[in-house]
């Protein structure tokens, strides 16, 4: 209900809410839930399989959607859910699946998650509600790529397969599976596709991807406290910020981008319930779970397919510790392999047509796109920064990173204790509970069959479900250091990592509680002395940018709470003191500051963007969307950004977004065509000259100098048949009306209709 009131709130109106939560709830989440109970091994707590049953109806509502779409008849995406109910009804052994098997979730749990997903909901109406509008002015000014996805909404509203609609003929290498669930509910609602994309789809996805991190968590540990842990840990908290300047500079990748990027946040939600599915998977091969696998894998291929070299990357650490536990292969990681390759030989070849939008192989671009931030740099001067600077990021990167999941280091445990079980074992989740009646060793709790000994003096966790998270964050950190893209794409790497090795921390963290319960004392004012010497080193902190490009001015407060953390080691060794727990908690408390920062500050003044988009586009946009046919051609005068800048910044996209129609040339610089010739370290891509001069020649003459001839070039040549004009920038001549007949005018922009004569 607070969700429904702050959307009212911010422009929904009752009607659209009602067909939203209508559709989604009948069309996707009832029938996803349905085939979960009847796909996945035993029951599970109604909050788990309603978050599961959400994000496997929406892999299979595009999996239908896609031919559906591609057949001419979009509405046939309703014939899945009409056929599951109806099968689910009718036969007799499917009629259980109506009735969970799960028992109930602790009410302090359930009231944990609900402050969980009550804040996301509010960081979303005061972060990104109050800018980004429904109605002009509110929606003059979106974050720069909202338009972008707006567009291809729009195109795979209407064409499957797609084609980049920005630029007329260009393949669509890019994650558009997203777009295709928001248009099914558009076609079946009839709800704008801007509410769509502004206002509706991203809550519910975001919510159950809370709920998804949350389930897993207590399955690894068989503790419901460690549930809202992991989902706080991967959404608050964030690495060390010891500067000035409110630049977030060694960045750990929290959800917050769910708005911004909505195929991360889709994909995000898929791959929870993957990793879900696979945490039993691997413990105990079930068959029924690996068609649910197969499916939510194949829908990842096109809603984000960085996913899948993090799940292999994963799986061949579980394969490569289990081969040396074992001597034998892991059959159920296998498997998972296998459907992994296959799928990302399906998403590079099928969905991406082998192009590579831009990604490169380049070690530690990453690093010296985060000097040039923290110094102010040119493009060429950050191409030409010294290797020991580049490497000095890195290594401070790593210690900051460390210092966020310093719970990882839980997962070595020296020796075995023996503890009791989990208060409230996690029956209702769908584990096996453990006895009450025998006390169980922490390590054998944690461990799967054919792991080390636990009397072993060092032993690393060999749970191959552990191992797999930890393999999907090795993964993650890695192609943050090896791969660089253009506009930095390899961060979503690290973003789609954050849940598992935030997971794993949590799990490691426990682990450590559990076997030294009586080190709370020392432990607690450990955390309490690492903030304070966090917020000691941040007022001291460099400014940013620092001054004379001076690298020790970034380091200094790093290597100080390094150094710190060395010398608590060294000091509790020599004191025979436990470790372990005091130092965890120190660096912990490093991250208080700049954790404190993030969490308040959706509730500071709303991020500000620049105008972009002229009043009168919406009307225009969507008018001669009413008026045209899909596949009509438009022509644009408007190209780059309306900002002060040496270059055209070619990230224009509303006049394909609002009209839903495909545009001779608008903004290019997401194409592949941009992309590909984008010198990574050298030169910014939004300023890279269109691929082909000839094509934007005869679209501007038009606007410029019109003429019969050039309007017959743009009709004969190219199929042209409309022209959105935007008369803020670049006005077109006077004579244009002579040639083209004025159908439409709103505000700044104007609609022709090209006749050919």
């Amino acid at each position: 209900m607070a969700a429904v009131a702050v959307l009212y709130g911010f422009g929904g109106a009752p009607g659209e809410l009602a067909a939203f939560g209508g559709y989604i709830g009948i069309g996707v989440l009832l029938p996803g839930t349905l085939l979960w109970r009847a796909l996945s091994r035993g029951g599970g707590s109604l909050p788990a399989d309603l978050a599961a049953g959400l994000a496997l109806g929406y892999a299979v509502e595009v999996l239908v959607y896609i031919p559906a779409r591609a057949a001419g008849m979009p509405l046939l995406v309703l014939a899945w859910p009409a056929a599951t109910i109806t099968a689910f009804l009718a036969v007799p052994r499917l009629r259980a699946h109506w009735r969970g098997r799960g028992g109930r979730v602790p009410g302090w749990w359930a009231w944990g998650m609900s402050a969980v997903v009550g804040y996301l909901v509010a960081w979303s109406a005061l972060v990104f509600y109050r800018v980004h509008g429904l109605t002009w002015p509110g929606n003059a000014a979106p974050y720069v790529d909202m338009p972008y996805h707006l567009a291809l909404l729009g195109e795979v509203k209407h064409h499957v397969p797609p084609t980049l609609p920005v630029v007329l003929g260009e393949r669509l290498a890019y994650h558009w599976f997203v777009y295709a669930e928001m248009s099914a509910t558009s076609w079946v609602t009839g709800i704008e596709p801007q509410t769509l994309l502004y206002r509706l789809s991203a809550l519910p996805m975001l919510a159950a991807t809370a709920v998804l991190v949350s389930v897993i968590a207590v399955r690894l540990t068989g503790r419901w406290w460690t549930g809202p842990a992991a989902i706080g840990f991967t959404c608050f908290v964030s690495s060390p910020e010891l500067h000035q300047g409110g630049v977030e500079l060694f960045t750990a990748r929290s959800l917050f981008t769910a708005w911004l990027s909505p195929t991360q946040n889709f994909g995000t939600l898929l791959f929870a319930l993957v990793v879900l599915l696979l945490v039993d998977s691997l413990r105990q091969d079930g068959k029924r779970q690996w068609a649910a696998v197969s499916i939510l894998l194949l829908a990842l291929t096109g809603a984000k397919a960085t996913f899948l070299p993090l799940l292999l990357g994963g799986l061949v650490l579980v394969l490569a510790v289990r081969w040396l536990v074992d001597r034998r292969l892991h059959r159920p990681a296998v498997t998972a392999a296998e459907i992994t390759v296959a799928c990302l030989l399906i998403a590079q070849f099928v969905v991406f047509g082998r192009d590579a939008q831009g990604m490169t192989i380049a070690p530690l671009d990453t690093m010296r796109r985060m000097w040039r931030v923290a110094a102010d740099l040119s493009e060429p001067e950050m191409a030409a920064a010294p290797l020991r600077t580049v490497l000095g990021m890195a290594a401070i990167y790593l210690f900051c990173l460390a210092c966020v999941w310093a719970g990882l280091s839980g997962l070595i445990i020296r020796r075995a204790r023996t503890v009791g079980p989990a208060t409230e074992p996690p029956e209702s989740l769908g584990a096996k509970a453990t006895s009450p009646k025998e006390p169980q060793p922490e390590w054998d709790r944690l461990v799967g069959p054919g792991a080390p000994q636990a009397g072993s003096r060092w032993a690393v966790v060999a749970d191959p479900a552990v191992l797999l998270l930890v393999g999907i964050g090795a993964a993650g950190i890695g192609a943050l250091l090896l791969l660089a893209h253009p506009a930095i794409g390899q961060l979503y790497f690290l973003e789609g990592a954050r849940p598992y090795l935030s997971i794993a921390a949590v799990v490691g963290a426990s682990a450590m509680v559990a076997a030294r319960r009586d080190s709370w004392p020392l432990a607690v004012c450990a955390l309490v002395a690492g903030a304070g010497l966090a917020y000691a080193a941040k007022a001291f902190g460099p400014d940013i940018p620092v001054r004379h490009h001076r690298f020790p001015d970034v380091a200094e407060p790093y290597l100080a709470l390094a150094l710190v953390a060395a010398v608590v080691w060294l000091l509790l060794v020599l004191c025979r003191r436990p470790v372990g727990l005091v130092l965890l908690a120190l660096v912990t408390g490093y991250l208080v500051p700049s954790t404190v920062a993030k969490v308040a500050s959706p509730f500071g003044p709303p991020g500000v963007f620049d105008v972009t988009v002229p009043a009168g586009a919406v009307e225009a946009g969507r008018w001669l969307r009413d008026h045209s046919a899909p596949d009509d051609v438009v022509a644009t005068n408007a190209h780059c950004r309306p900002l002060l800048k040496k270059h055209c910044d070619s990230r224009h996209f509303w006049v394909s977004g609002y009209s839903e129609r495909r545009v001779l040339v608008e903004g290019w610089a997401y194409a592949a065509s941009t992309l590909s010739r984008a010198h990574l370290a050298t030169m910014t891509y939004v300023a890279i000259p269109f691929a082909d001069p000839a094509r934007l020649a005869a679209n501007d003459a038009v606007f410029r100098e019109p003429s019969a001839k050039n309007v017959e070039e743009l009709v004969r040549k190219y199929r042209v048949k409309w022209l959105l004009v935007d008369n803020s920038v670049n006005p077109p001549a006077p004579t244009l009306g002579k040639f083209a007949e004025l159908r439409f005018h709103s505000g700044a922009c104007s609609v022709y209709e090209l006749t050919g004569r």
